[in-house]
């Protein structure tokens, strides 16, 4: 266990959290005036849903890591823990951030007006599929919904969160299996309330598509986005006190593999929605990869299949890079990138069906969103020390 158990470097990142929450105001307020001046509203809720998917995706994808570390028990899960748990812990601020998409739902979402609406937006063939859906898809059964999925995740949290806190003050042995029991019953949870969230966040900006893999394709990109931030996360801190000794080579090669791993089945995932969709050939899903595919879109698809697959796996592949943090965290950084370009690819294109699009409020909602977010994680980060201080794990690391 480390030796020094309070944070580390308080003063700057004190700094940055301050700077981080100036940048997202800013961001937020140049993203509501250029929406004004390019576009009107419409452009600003497109931005923001896209945006706020990225970011989303840090905290519910260290959500879903806190839990699958609790129940592998590996050494690399305790090495981790505490970026994830502050990650986890912003979850009631992405909560109140969804606000503005509930605000924005009839920009958003055909399916929220009337019969005669849908019909004219989409035209008779395709408004029968999504007429046929508004007993689900509608806007009070909508906010219920998301209502319901944030209390699920923020309890499942904020008990994972205490325990961790409890760990630290007693180093009582039974929370082990206490956060092994809530982490296998929280992760089935997980994965049930975030496909239904895929559902309504994304994949219902088209209502008359439908795939099953959808939900898991946005599971995937949120764990690889999680472990690309990870790897940023340990080359700047990496050199504090409490991590310098364990914060190995081996261990950094662990997240390597994992990022490795996470780069794989992403490609898997999308490719087998793909290919099944591809071949069935059905008017109502098709023209989901159609639009994606023609008019420019076409561009991002390929950009999206050299530098979110084809780049970093032959780059991975590398023991040697994935034992060094610093050329490991460029790949993150472009990993990162990828990540937002793949949100954009698959939020934006619902709006601009008659080709590729770009709006400079669409580089001001991430700022906004990010900089609230990093604010809010370093906040967190600061309450504990860098390394939980009685995970039994810790023994084995040193």
């Amino acid at each position: 266990m480390a030796a020094n158990t309070s944070f580390p470097a308080r003063q700057q990142v004190d700094r940055v959290q301050q700077i981080s929450l100036i940048v997202g105001v800013v961001g937020f307020v140049l993203a509501i005036l250029g929406s004004f001046f390019g576009g009107g509203l419409d452009r600003f809720f497109e931005s923001y849903l896209f945006a706020y998917l990225f970011w989303v995706g840090f905290a519910l994808g260290s959500f879903a890591l806190v839990m699958i570390q609790h129940l592998a028990g590996g050494t690399w899960g305790a090495i981790v823990r505490r970026p994830l748990e502050a990650a986890m812990a912003t979850l009631p601020v992405m909560a109140l951030l969804f606000i503005p998409i509930i605000i924005g739902i009839p920009s958003l979402y055909v399916w929220s007006g009337s019969e005669a609406a849908i019909t004219d937006a989409m035209g008779e063939e395709l408004a029968v599929f999504v007429i046929d859906k508004t007993a689900y898809l509608n806007v009070p059964f909508f906010i219920i919904r998301n209502v319901l999925y944030f209390a699920i995740w923020i309890g499942i949290a904020f008990l994972l969160y205490r325990w961790s806190e409890e760990q630290d003050r007693t180093a009582d042995p039974a929370l082990v299996s206490r956060f092994r029991g809530l982490s296998g019953i929280g992760l089935v949870i997980f994965v049930m309330t975030m496909t239904f969230a895929a559902v309504d966040w994304g994949m219902s900006l088209e209502p008359e598509f439908f795939s099953s893999i959808y939900g898991v394709i946005l599971m995937i990109g949120q764990g690889l986005s999680t472990f690309a931030f990870l790897i940023i996360f340990f080359r700047i801190f990496g050199n504090q006190e409490q991590l310098v000794d364990i914060v190995t080579p081996k261990r950094i090669h662990d997240i390597g593999k994992f990022t490795l791993g996470f780069v794989i089945l992403w490609t898997y995932v999308n490719m087998s929605q793909f290919i099944i969709i591809w071949s069935a050939n059905l008017p109502e899903e098709i023209p989901w990869y159609i639009r994606r595919g023609e008019t420019g879109w076409d561009v991002l698809a390929v950009i999206l299949v050299l530098f979110h697959f084809v780049v970093p796996f032959f780059i991975l592949l590398s023991r040697r890079l994935k034992r060094s943090i610093v050329p490991l965290s460029i790949v993150a950084i472009g990993i990162l990138i990828m990540r937002l370009v793949d949100l954009f690819w698959l939020i934006i294109p619902a709006f601009h069906q008659e080709g590729i699009y770009f709006n400079v409020v669409y580089l001001f909602a991430p700022i906004g969103i990010g900089g609230i977010w990093l604010a809010s994680f370093l906040w967190m980060l600061k309450r504990k020390p860098l390394l939980p201080l009685n995970d039994p794990r810790l023994e084995v690391a040193h």
